[in-house]
């Protein structure tokens, strides 16, 4: 089996992403939310708003209306508008919010944890032990929340 400089760098450079990848149950949550990134890779911020309208990833127009997203249907309002919440909120707290937003509110929230493991009762047999997004997933969504400012 023959193999280019190309392909070896490109598995390098993914065994390197993967390997500093935050497990769930070693999120650092601090007063100031999460301040190391999930991944040590920068989010997209179009992906990041895919994965917030997406009703099979984030869902997140379910709780919160999004004026970014005015031409989306569905918005709803159990949640706060997301209207400018870059401007209330810095990256570390966006971060811990979306990670696991018990941490930051109260275990009284019915916003999930994106990212912990701890999902609920009931959970589905093969969606034990799994995360609702993935580490880069959380960072895109940080990324897009990054972008809305007043």
């Amino acid at each position: 089996m023959k193999f280019t400089l190309g392909a070896i760098a490109a598995v390098a450079l993914s065994t390197a992403a993967f390997a500093s990848e935050v497990a769930p149950d070693a999120v650092e949550y601090v007063d100031e939310g999460v301040k190391v990134s999930l991944t040590g890779v920068a989010g997209d911020p179009a992906a990041g708003a895919e994965t917030f309208k997406s009703r099979k990833l984030g869902n997140c127009l379910a709780c919160h209306a999004n004026a970014d997203m005015s031409g989306e249907l569905f918005h709803g309002d159990v949640g706060p508008a997301l209207d400018g919440v870059a401007s209330r909120w810095e990256e570390p707290m966006l971060r811990a919010i979306v990670a696991n937003s018990k941490h930051v509110f109260t275990d009284e929230t019915i916003m999930p944890g994106f990212y912990s493991l701890k999902v609920g009762q009931d959970v589905r047999e093969d969606l034990i032990g799994e995360t609702i997004l993935t580490a880069q997933q959380v960072e895109d969504v940080v990324a897009y929340l990054g972008t809305l400012k007043e």
